[in-house]
């Protein structure tokens, strides 16, 4: 009961997170789905609230979506979205556990140093960045801080910065779930109860974020929960090594 309401609530966290900064829901769910299940399942099983929030946060600002990035960089991400699921099945669990922990701490020091905002790299080097943030997408179900680096070379604005890397997310997930539901649908069917708490988290939070939008500090509530994603990362790195 203790483990039901912490997976809504920091649901409820995740999706507004992610409706403030574009990424976020895998990076904050998966570390703590995985202590009840391995975690290639709580990747696969996060998937389903990833989707639908993404999707509802896509929705609601469709109209600030770049194209021509989300042609370009769209498409380089869902074919990396699409070798990183594939990969998924072959991995290791025990090694998939290291790379995600390396991840959150990735994406924990860039969100805490805010070293993302000042590194400009070339938009062909965004692309591969694009391509790179697809595959641990498929793989790890964690993208948002390669992708955030390689959208932050196009000079969009926040709007169209959120929105597009929105889309872009919606794009590895429709690649990346189907190979997860082929690999584990029984064991994804066995946590509907968890994917039910995270639907209504994440939608919550998704419409909670929308709404004060302009109204939360990005900057302080991105650092916050940053540090908290990297204290994750570092505790899973040390339990997976034991």
């Amino acid at each position: 009961m203790i483990f039901d309401l912490i997976l809504t609530s920091l649901s409820l966290a995740a999706g507004l997170l992610a409706a403030i900064t574009g990424f976020g829901i895998g990076s904050l769910l998966t570390p703590l789905l995985s202590l009840k299940v391995e975690t290639k399942l709580a990747i696969a099983a996060i998937s389903i609230p990833h989707f639908v929030a993404t999707l509802l946060r896509f929705w609601i600002l469709r109209r600030y979506v770049d194209r021509q990035v989300l042609l370009s960089f769209g498409i380089m991400s869902a074919t990396g979205g699409l070798i990183g699921a594939l990969l998924h099945m072959l991995i290791n669990n025990q090694w998939l556990t290291k790379i995600f922990a390396i991840l959150l701490i990735f994406t924990g020091i860039t969100g805490i140093t805010n070293i993302l905002q000042t590194i400009k790299i070339g938009k062909k080097a965004a692309y591969v960045a694009g391509a790179i943030s697809g595959i641990f997408g498929g793989l790890a179900g964690n993208q948002g801080g390669i992708r955030a680096a390689g959208l932050l070379s196009f000079n969009l604005s926040k709007e169209s910065f959120v929105a597009t890397t929105t889309a872009t997310g919606v794009i590895v997930d429709l690649v990346r779930m189907p190979i997860y539901f082929v690999t584990f649908y029984s064991q994804i069917f066995t946590l509907k109860a968890y994917t039910g708490e995270m639907l209504i988290g994440v939608i919550a939070g998704t419409i909670l974020g929308m709404n004060f939008l302009e109204k939360i500090s990005e900057k302080r509530f991105h650092r916050i929960v940053a540090f908290l994603i990297l204290s994750l990362g570092i505790f899973i790195l040390i339990q997976s090594s034991k």
